[in-house]
């Protein structure tokens, strides 16, 4: 009984950490951009969402398994995938009140986050295997 309890409580404190990372991200967001919390949270969700559609599958599972706290997002579904969802994603984010400079800073931020946690290389493999994607990275 008290295996349980101690795991239980050892994952109550990974999702808590992972969710400080992710705060910590939006924080950034809201320094580096100049943008509020709303917007940059929004933006995240757009952004990982669109990944999650466009993307090839078996990349991004593996990008989100080592990006603390994308898994605490919750990210919009249907109709991003490819070119014309890197079109549906882009006027997402200027819905969401975020304009040409804003989408490229969030964007190249939260690529640089990704490279801090899961490392170039796979970093790149998902960007360069959706069309659209690289002009805003």
């Amino acid at each position: 009984m008290a295996l349980k309890s101690k795991a239980e409580h050892t994952r109550r404190d990974d999702v808590a950490e992972q969710e400080a990372q992710m705060d910590e991200l939006i924080a950034q967001l809201e320094t580096t951009v100049g943008i509020d919390r709303e917007k940059a949270e929004q933006a995240v969700s757009i952004i990982l969402g669109f990944l999650k559609q466009a993307g090839p599958p078996d990349k991004v599972s593996e990008l989100m398994d080592k990006l603390p706290g994308a898994d605490t997002i919750e990210t919009p579904s249907g109709g991003m995938g490819g070119m014309m969802g890197a079109m549906a994603a882009f006027n997402s984010l200027q819905s969401a009140g975020l304009g040409m400079g804003e989408i490229q800073g969030v964007t190249r931020q939260l690529v640089a986050y990704a490279k801090q946690h899961a490392g170039d290389e796979l970093v790149d493999e998902v960007v360069g295997a959706i069309p659209g994607l690289s002009q805003f990275a």
